[in-house]
Formats: C-alpha cells, sequence, structure tokens
C-alpha cells in the first residue's frame, strides 16, 4: 500500500468526494482534483489512482441516469475518442502533460467564447452544430487529453451545452460517455504502470467515500434549476480551462 499520512488520506478522501459530486451533480466542480492527487502521490501513480476512482464514481453516475443517456451523441463521440486515447497513450511517451495542459486550456477558453456569443448573438434560434466534424473533433479532443491527464471533462461541457440537453440528458450521456472511455484507458494505463495493484486497493478504500459524494451530487442536481445549472458548469468549465493554463 502507498505510504500516506492523516493529511494525505483527507486529501485523497475529499478528491474522492470530489468526483462523486462531480460525476453525478455538478460537471466541473472537480477541477482542482488533479493537482490536488500529485501532491500527496507521485505523479504517474496519481494519473492512475484518479483513474480508478473516476471509474467508479463513473459506475454510480452511468447506473442511476441510464435512461436519460443519449445514446446517438454517445455514438457520435466514441470513435473518435478511441483514437485520440489511442494518440494521447504515444504522446505520453515523449509529451508531458504539462505542456499538453496549457494548449487545451487555450482550446478550450476559445470554445466557450465562441459558444458564448453564438448563442447571445442568436439566442434561442442559434443552431445545434450537428456537423459530423464537430463530434469528431471534440470526441478526438476529449480522447487525448483524458488519457493523457483525467482532464476532458470542459471539453465534453463544451459539447453537451452545445447540444442543447437538459441536465438530466447531460448528466447521463456524459457519465455513459467517460463510464466507456475510461474503461478503454486502463489497458493502456496498466501498460504504462500508471496502475497498479496499489492503486487499486487504495481506489476500492475510497469506494465509500465515492457513494457519498454521488448521493450528495444527485441531490444537489434535483435541487438545481436547469438554467442555474448551464450557468454553473460554463462558470467551472472557464475555471478549468484557466486552471489548465498555470
Amino acid at each position: 500500500m502507498l505510504e500516506l499520512s492523516m493529511t494525505d488520506w483527507v486529501l485523497v478522501g475529499f478528491c474522492a468526494l470530489m468526483v462523486g459530486i462531480t460525476k453525478t451533480g455538478v460537471p466541473g466542480l472537480g477541477i482542482l482534483v488533479v493537482p490536488l492527487m500529485a501532491m500527496v502521490i507521485p505523479a504517474r501513480l496519481s494519473v492512475g489512482v484518479l483513474l480508478g476512482i473516476l471509474i467508479l464514481a463513473d459506475v454510480f453516475a452511468a447506473v442511476y441516469y441510464r435512461r436519460h443517456a443519449q445514446w446517438g451523441q454517445i455514438a457520435r463521440l466514441l470513435p473518435a475518442a478511441f483514437v485520440g486515447v489511442i494518440v494521447g497513450y504515444f504522446c505520453l511517451k515523449i509529451v508531458s502533460d504539462g505542456q499538453l495542459k496549457p494548449i487545451i486550456g487555450v482550446i478550450v477558453l476559445l470554445m466557450l467564447v465562441g459558444n458564448f456569443f453564438r448563442e447571445w448573438y442568436y439566442g434561442d434560434e442559434s443552431k445545434i452544430p450537428t456537423q459530423l466534424w464537430f463530434a469528431i473533433g471534440m470526441g478526438f479532443l476529449a480522447g487525448v487529453v483524458t488519457m493523457m491527464a483525467n482532464a476532458a471533462g470542459p471539453v465534453m461541457i463544451i459539447y453537451l451545452l452545445a447540444m442543447r440537453l437538459d441536465k438530466k440528458e447531460f448528466i447521463g450521456t456524459r457519465a455513459w460517455f467517460f463510464f466507456i472511455i475510461n474503461w478503454i484507458k486502463v489497458p493502456f494505463g496498466a501498460n504504462l504502470e500508471l496502475i497498479t495493484a496499489e492503486t487499486v486497493k487504495l481506489d476500492l478504500i475510497m469506494l465509500p467515500v465515492i457513494a457519498v459524494g454521488a448521493v450528495i451530487g444527485i441531490l444537489i442536481l434535483k435541487h438545481i434549476p436547469q438554467k442555474a445549472f448551464k450557468v454553473v458548469v460554463q462558470v467551472l468549465a472557464v475555471a478549468a480551462a484557466i486552471k489548465l493554463l498555470f
């Protein structure tokens, strides 16, 4: 087992709680999870530990919101995301996530600004981007970023907001997309020794905390209005993108 101090255990538990909440209720809330995990666990192993926590949290979200997932959207994203995961796997051998994150941060911010002005200019008449290239581009970008840094949340927020899904469809579609893609990442992570027996043990210890976070997220989502939900996830996406820059 990884040697952790009491403070380290508290921080890992906090990260697990935040992941549970963000998976079932408030996308983007866990923007501090990646750097916090890297503070208490060696950088490469922290990626593997976080991947396990994300997968366990995905289970709660995918099961609870299974009736709300929009499978047409998921099917459009997955092929390109799979290619992105493979590219991210090879990039990990030559490019650090520190080099990639600022680029992704800029891309996400530009997309958010573009989406904001599109909706501001056209209002309710703004068209949903149905072009296949949009889904392919966003899926590929999400695959690369999630493989390299477990940080594809802002990318998916932009895509799902553009699709104008209601909050439950948003969470359900996002949950199933990441549930599938995170399992696809497992063999690649194991090959890179990001996932080990020690990281799996730590993930399983965090399961009760993840479950508590998932319940909190579900309760939050039930009481947050659709408009407020949209504003919150946009603000958190901006915060996450800015965080990627530094």
